[in-house]
């Protein structure tokens, strides 16, 4: 009687060890993997993301660059200036080669002129200098709200499969034959979120560090213009 009873209790336990040993199979599938079930979609989706990728390293490398100021660059120019040594002052924005160098360049090329004249011809080089910062952004916009998109008409396209797939199994329908349209509208899904999220975290920080950039920007301006408008003693 007891070994009547033992018998299907194993045959439950070598059941439930084969079903565990399955999942376990369908759980190891990498990244890499899961990405292939995705379809075509999932290359437009890598492409912008090693786009925004690129654009957040590259601008970031060129925002470092033009926040590193000498802080005796002011100083120097209002001396030159007052001293009446204008090429040496222009000599030196050429060699600190950033934005607010520049910009004092321009304002130096200037003297002489109106006041307004001055800060017209300055606040026209900001905007130049501004521009170059801000390049690339425009893309990590256009990818943090067009790559969930992308990934939705995944969501769309996998689901017209499956169902496609359910009509030509008629009644014969197995998981199996839904697995492929169901797998490209996860992870369509998915990876679209992943790479809007990341273009739209990068675009912000970016977007944070150049208004940093030019609040220093507007402040050399004022400074500058303070320097032409001192009293002369």
């Amino acid at each position: 009687m007891n070994l009547l009873q033992i018998a299907p209790v194993q045959d439950t336990l070598q059941q439930m060890q084969q079903i565990t040993t399955a999942v376990e199979t369908q759980t190891t599938m990498n990244a890499l993997d899961l990405a292939f079930k995705g379809g075509w979609l999932m290359i437009v989706l890598l492409v912008l993301l090693l786009l925004s990728v690129y654009v957040l390293i590259e601008r970031t490398l060129v925002i470092n660059k033009a926040g590193k100021e000498d802080s005796s660059f002011m100083n120097r120019i209002k001396d030159y200036i007052l001293d009446g040594k204008i090429e040496t002052a222009m000599t030196l924005c050429r060699n600190t080669n950033t934005p607010s160098a520049r910009m004092v360049e321009k304002g130096i090329s200037r003297l002489g002129r109106p006041t307004a004249d001055v800060m017209s011809a300055i606040e026209n080089q900001g905007n130049i200098e501004i521009s170059k910062l801000e390049k690339g952004l425009p893309l990590l916009a256009t990818t943090a709200s067009g790559a969930p998109m992308i990934g939705f008409l995944g969501t769309v396209t996998g689901m017209v499969k499956a169902f496609m797939s359910m009509a030509s199994a008629g009644a014969n329908v197995d998981v199996n034959i839904l697995s492929t349209g169901i797998y490209e509208a996860l992870v369509t899904t998915v990876g679209g979120l992943i790479v809007g999220i990341i273009a739209l975290f990068a675009y912000n920080y970016l977007t944070t560090r150049i208004k940093g950039i030019v609040n220093k920007l507007e402040m050399r301006i004022m400074e500058f213009m303070d320097i032409l408008n001192e009293p002369v003693a």
